[in-house]
C-alpha cells in the first residue's frame, strides 16, 4: 500500500523516459551479442529502484512528521517533534551511485536550519549563555503604555529619583544665592549637576506623566489620548512646564547667577506624591512620616541660616557684635546662629540697628509659630503610631479597676492580665472584627479567605460544599484565645457552637475520673460538630475538652450556621448525611464507665440484650410469663371436658357449672400442683400473643393473650 502512491508522476516519467531509450539501442545495435541488451537494460532498473527508493523514504519521513505535528495540536505538552541532531548518523550504502553533490548540500543545509534552534535552545538549557540577551532586558524596561499610581513600583522609584532632583535645587540653590560657595574653578560641576536635575524634570514631563492612569466616572481611563489631554488640562502640568522653562541661558547675559534657577522650585507636587506613595508601601510608616517632619524642621533651619548670612552681608561682616563676625566654617556659624534663635534658647548678641531689631523680632515669632506647628505634628505622629498601643492600655486598666472594685481573686486577675498580653502580643489587637467592619464586604471577604481559608479548606466536614457557602461561613467565623488549663467545653453541657483550630492545641479527656488524655488536637482539627449537626437530643457534649497552652480557635456557632444554609440547599443535605455517619460512628455518651470484668469472665463476650417479647413471656415470678400461660391453658382444658360429660336438662337450661371452690380453698394437706407440662395434640383453637404500649404513661407495655376458634370450612 505505501508502495503504490509511492511511485508519483517522478518514478512514472522515469519508467517512460527509459523505454524509448531502449527500443532505439535495440533498433541500432541488432547484430550486438545478448549480453549488452542484458546490461542495458540492469542499469535502467538500478535507476528506477534509486529513485523509487527515495521517494519512498522521503513520503514515510513526510508522513511521520505530519503525525507529530497532529499529536501536538490535540496535546499541546508535547515536545517539538524535530529531532536532534547527531554525531556520527548511520548511513546505509545504496547499490547505485550516490546523488550530485549539489542536492546533497542542500539537504545538509536544510537539516541545519531546522536544527539551529534547537541547538541554542539546547544551549540556553546547558547554560552556555550566561547571560540573556539585550533584548529581553529592554522588554524588562519598556514602560507600559499606561502606569497605575497605586501599583506600580517602578514609579515609585522614578518619584524618588525626581525628589532627589527637587530636594537639590531646594536646599542649593538659596545656598549658592547667599554664600559664596560658587566660584569660577567649581562652576563646572554645578551646571552639571543642575543639567541632570533638568533632565529628571524633562522626562517625567514628556514620558511619565502623560502615561498616568485617571479615574473618570468610576472607570479607571487608559486611553493614551485621553491620559494626555487629563494631564495636560491639569495644574501639575503647568507647574511642571513652568518648572522647565531654561531661564539659565540669562547666566550669558548676566552671568551665573543662581536666581535665574529659582523656577526649578515649582515641581513640589511630585514630591509630595512621593510622600504618599511611599507611605502607601511601608510597613511602618510613622517611622517616614517622623524623619520627614525631622527634615522639615533641618530644612528651615537650613533657610533661616542663609538669611542670616545674608543680613550680616548687608549690614557688614563683622560690623556689629550681632552680625556673623567672618570666623571659622560660615554655614556653620550661621547654623548654630539659626538653631538658638528658632528654638528661643537666648544668650545672643543685643540687635544694635532698627534693621537688626527688626529682622530679630521677625526670627522669634518665625520661630514661635513654625515650632509650635512642627511639634504638634510630631505629636500627632508618635500618637497615630502609638494609638493602638494606648487603647490596649487603656482597656487593661479599666478592666484591673473593675476587678478591683468587686474583689475579684487574685487568680482570677492574674489570668485576665495573662490573656490580654499574649492576645496583643500574637495578634496585635484586642479585636479583629473592629478593623474588619470598616471594610466592605467584599473586601473583608478577600481578606478572610486569604488568612483563613487554607485552614477552613482542610476540614473534611466542609469537602464538597458549595465553595460560596464556605467564603459566607469565613465572614462569620469568630476567633478567641483560651489560657492553658481552660477548658473549651465540658461533657454533658448543651452544645451550641462547633470549634475549629486556627493554632495552638486542645486535649479531648476522659476516663472514669476524667483526666485521662484521650487524643490532641492540633491547627486544622475541627471538634464539637456533632453537636452542632445532630438533631434534638444528640446536642450535648459527648467529652470535656481542654486548651493545652495558648489555642486560638475559631467558633461558629448553630444560629448562624442554619442562617448560612438556608441558601444552599444542596450543602445543607451533605451537612445532614455527614452528621448520620458521625452520629453513628461516635454514638450517643453511655450513662457510665464501663464495668470491668475480672477472672476467665473476660475471655467471653457480653451476653447481648434479650428482647422485650421475649422477656414478658419467659417472665419467672409473678402473674406473667409462659408457666401462668400453660396454667390458664390447662384449666380451661379441664372446664371444657366437664361441660362435655354433664347431660344437658330437657326442660330449663341450668348455667354451666361452676368450678368448685373447695379445691381453691387452703388446706392444711394440700400440696402444690406439680409443675405444668406442655400437652401436645390438636385442638380447633387458636392462641394470639401481642404486646402493645400502655396507655398510661410511665406503664411500659402491656401484654395481650387471646384464644379464638378457628373457622370451620
Amino acid at each position: 500500500a505505501d508502495t503504490a502512491p509511492a511511485k508519483s508522476p517522478v518514478s512514472l516519467k522515469t519508467e517512460k523516459s527509459v523505454e524509448p531509450t531502449g527500443i532505439i539501442q535495440e533498433q541500432s545495435q541488432q547484430p550486438n551479442s545478448g549480453k549488452d541488451d542484458d546490461a542495458n537494460s540492469s542499469k535502467g532498473r538500478v535507476v528506477n529502484d534509486y529513485t523509487e527508493a527515495q521517494l519512498q523514504e522521503i513520503v514515510k519521513k513526510m508522513r511521520a512528521r505530519t503525525s507529530a505535528y497532529k499529536e501536538k495540536l490535540t496535546d499541546p505538552l508535547l515536545s517539538s517533534p524535530e529531532g536532534s541532531p547527531t554525531t556520527s548518523p548511520s548511513k546505509k550504502k545504496p547499490p547505485p551511485p550516490p546523488p550530485p553533490k549539489e542536492e546533497k548540500k542542500d539537504k545538509e543545509k536544510k537539516e541545519e536550519g531546522d536544527a539551529k534552534p534547537e541547538d541554542h535552545y539546547c544551549d540556553m538549557l546547558c547554560c552556555k549563555f550566561k547571560k540573556p540577551p539585550l533584548k529581553e532586558y529592554l522588554k524588562k524596561m519598556e514602560l507600559p503604555d499606561s502606569i497605575d499610581a497605586y501599583t506600580d513600583r517602578r514609579y515609585v522609584v522614578w518619584l524618588l529619583i525626581v525628589t532627589i532632583a527637587y530636594n537639590w535645587n531646594c536646599w542649593f540653590i538659596p545656598l549658592r544665592c547667599v554664600f559664596p560657595v560658587q566660584t569660577p574653578s567649581n562652576i563646572f560641576y554645578w551646571i552639571f549637576v543642575d543639567t541632570i536635575c533638568d533632565i529628571c524634570y524633562l522626562c517625567d514631563l514628556l514620558v511619565f506623566q502623560p502615561r498616568m492612569q485617571f479615574v473618570k466616572g468610576g472607570d479607571i481611563i487608559t486611553d493614551k489620548v485621553e491620559m494626555k489631554k487629563h494631564y495636560q488640562k491639569s495644574l501639575r502640568f503647568r507647574l511642571d512646564l513652568a518648572s522647565v522653562i531654561p531661564v539659565d541661558v540669562l547666566y550669558f547675559i548676566f552671568g551665573f547667577n543662581p536666581v535665574f534657577r529659582a523656577n526649578k522650585l515649582l515641581k513640589h507636587m511630585a514630591f509630595f506624591e512621593f510622600n504618599d506613595r511611599l507611605e502607601a508601601i511601608l510597613d511602618k510608616a510613622y517611622i517616614y512620616r517622623v524623619i520627614r517632619t525631622t527634615g522639615y524642621l533641618l530644612f528651615i533651619l537650613h533657610i533661616n541660616a542663609c538669611i542670616y548670612y545674608w543680613a550680616s552681608d548687608f549690614e557688614g561682616i563683622g560690623s556689629t557684635r550681632w552680625v556673623y563676625d567672618g570666623k571659622g566654617n560660615m554655614y556653620l556659624r550661621c547654623y548654630y546662629w539659626a538653631v538658638r534663635t528658632l528654638i528661643t534658647i537666648g544668650g545672643l548678641a543685643e540687635p544694635q540697628t532698627l534693621f537688626e531689631i527688626i529682622f530679630q523680632l521677625l526670627n522669634f515669632f518665625t520661630g514661635v509659630f513654625v515650632f509650635s506647628s512642627l511639634i504638634g505634628q510630631m505629636r500627632d505622629v508618635i500618637g497615630a503610631a502609638t494609638a493602638g498601643q494606648n487603647y490596649y492600655r487603656a482597656s487593661m486598666d479599666n478592666t484591673v479597676s473593675y476587678m478591683n472594685t468587686y474583689t475579684i481573686p487574685k487568680v482570677v486577675q492574674n489570668r485576665v492580665r495573662r490573656w490580654y498580653e499574649y492576645t496583643w502580643d500574637s495578634q496585635g489587637m484586642l479585636d479583629e472584627s473592629e478593623l474588619l467592619e470598616q471594610m466592605p464586604t467584599k473586601m473583608q471577604l478577600a481578606i478572610a479567605i486569604d488568612v483563613n481559608f487554607a485552614i477552613v479548606n482542610k476540614v473534611d466536614l466542609f469537602k464538597g460544599c458549595d465553595i460560596q457557602m464556605i467564603y459566607d461561613m469565613l465572614l462569620r467565623l469568630k476567633s478567641i484565645v483560651y489560657l492553658p488549663g481552660d477548658f473549651v467545653c465540658k461533657k454533658g453541657e448543651i452544645g451550641r457552637e462547633m470549634y475549629i483550630i486556627k493554632q495552638g492545641e486542645v486535649q479531648v479527656l476522659g476516663g472514669p475520673d476524667g483526666t485521662k488524655v484521650l487524643v490532641t488536637l492540633r491547627a486544622g482539627a475541627v471538634f464539637g460538630e456533632i453537636s452542632l449537626l445532630a438533631a434534638s437530643g444528640g446536642n450535648r457534649r459527648t467529652a470535656n475538652v481542654v486548651a493545652h497552652g495558648f489555642a486560638n480557635l475559631f467558633i461558629l456557632d448553630k444560629k448562624t450556621l442554619n442562617e448560612i444554609l438556608v441558601h444552599y440547599p444542596d450543602s445543607e443535605k451533605l451537612l445532614m448525611k455527614k452528621a448520620k455517619v458521625l452520629l453513628k460512628e461516635k454514638g450517643k455518651p453511655t450513662e457510665g464507665p464501663p464495668v470491668q470484668t475480672k477472672g476467665l469472665t473476660s475471655l467471653f463476650a457480653t451476653k447481648p440484650e434479650t428482647p422485650k417479647l421475649f422477656k414478658a413471656m419467659f417472665g419467672g415470678t409473678g402473674k406473667g410469663g409462659l408457666a401462668m400461660l400453660l396454667k390458664m391453658k390447662r384449666q380451661q382444658a379441664v372446664q371444657e371436658k366437664t361441660e362435655e360429660k354433664k347431660p344437658e336438662p330437657a326442660t330449663e337450661p341450668t348455667a354451666p357449672p361452676k368450678p368448685s371452690v373447695q379445691k381453691e380453698e387452703p388446706d392444711a394437706n394440700f400440696q402444690p400442683p406439680p409443675k405444668p407440662v406442655l400437652l401436645r395434640g390438636t385442638t380447633n383453637k387458636s392462641l394470639i400473643i401481642s404486646m402493645a404500649p400502655s396507655p398510661i404513661a410511665g406503664e411500659g407495655e402491656v401484654l395481650t393473650v387471646e384464644v379464638k376458634e378457628k373457622r370451620q370450612e
